[in-house]
């Protein structure tokens, strides 16, 4: 047999152990679900070597999707984290066998706690099975590891079960978008759903000049605000035009052209600009991209200029469109 068909043999088994967890999914999964539901506390995660990683996994996915959760290592609850768990808490235990030395040790306390405890064990008359209020079955008929031994197959399945509780979860409680976003703010997600206008535009040192400014005097201007273009307003203080860099390329090729003349002529007239901060960061960039534009002034209610938004600044911010 060689390496490729080694590795799908290992992947079959292993789809195929997640085919019979599917198959044999039952009121114990829905009681599972509803007492997460219930508990008003934090649902801890325990378990010790590869359950105890799956485990950890396990409540960094439950956290991130609107179930308050930790994982505590059973060694460390039984030299003093134990007092991390309250009363209005409940527990999640895995163990393939059901009993792993170290957990069993922490059940009777568990008990005396008088929280519910969900069993993940693919033994239910083992210790773990007969202290749980809540057993889910996770035995395997093989793993895919060729002696048997070092867990593969139930690996993969304890974590696909604890994917399918969190996903139940999430259901039942209305989990949208927008609060996976909240517990995800610097994600690709959170930006698009979080990040507006205000947070990320310039308002500081802006390339402005007056419509009567000379060319010669707005490449200079320019050239210092490091923006590609020059907004320009009138007497009042209303944005009337911008300078461009495209634009001045062309008009150098104007037979007419004058460096003398305002930067006024040679600009882009009454252009597109934005007056709402609390515009989301990733609608501007769709907004700037379907204009085909740089720069994206803001002005106030009365035209005036208050910031400005470049596409570099969306993009560096790793800004998406919706």
């Amino acid at each position: 047999m060689n390496l490729i068909e080694i590795a799908q043999e290992t992947l079959e088994i292993e789809i195929e152990a997640l085919k019979q967890m599917q198959s044999r999914l039952d009121e114990n999964f829905l009681k599972a679900v509803s007492l997460i539901l219930e508990t008003k506390g934090k649902l801890i995660i325990t378990g010790v070597g590869k359950s105890g990683l799956v485990g950890a996994k396990m409540a960094a996915t439950f956290a991130s999707t609107g179930t308050s959760s930790f994982f505590l290592h059973p060694t460390e609850a039984l030299h003093g984290d134990l007092g991390m768990i309250g009363k209005e808490d409940a527990l999640l235990a895995i163990s393939s066998s059901g009993e792993s030395e170290e957990l069993t040790k922490i059940l009777p306390h568990i008990k005396r706690f008088d929280i519910p405890l969900i069993g993940m064990t693919g033994n239910a008359t083992s210790t773990l099975g007969r202290y749980a209020d809540v057993w889910l079955d996770i035995s395997v008929e093989k793993e895919a590891c060729p002696l048997n031994t070092a867990p593969t197959a139930s690996t993969t399945l304890t974590m696909a079960l604890g994917d399918a509780l969190a996903v139940a979860l999430m259901k039942k409680r209305g989990f949208q978008k927008e609060d996976f976003a909240s517990f995800h703010p610097g994600g690709s997600l959170g930006k698009r759903l979080f990040v507006k206008i205000k947070d990320l535009m310039r308002t500081e040192n802006l390339p402005v000049i007056n419509e009567y400014t000379p060319l010669k005097e707005a490449i200079v201007t320019m050239s210092e605000g490091k923006l590609g273009n020059v907004l320009i307003v009138n007497d009042k203080g209303q944005l009337t035009a911008i300078l461009s860099d495209g634009d001045l390329r062309r008009a150098l090729m104007q037979q007419n052209f004058n460096m003398e003349a305002p930067a006024f002529t040679y600009a882009t007239k009454n252009p597109r600009s934005y007056h709402n901060t609390e515009l989301l960061a990733s609608e501007a960039l769709e907004m700037i991209e379907k204009a085909r534009i740089q720069l994206l002034p803001i002005t106030d209610e009365e035209g005036k200029i208050v910031g400005v938004l470049h596409i570099h600044d969306l993009v560096n911010a790793g800004i998406k469109r919706t």
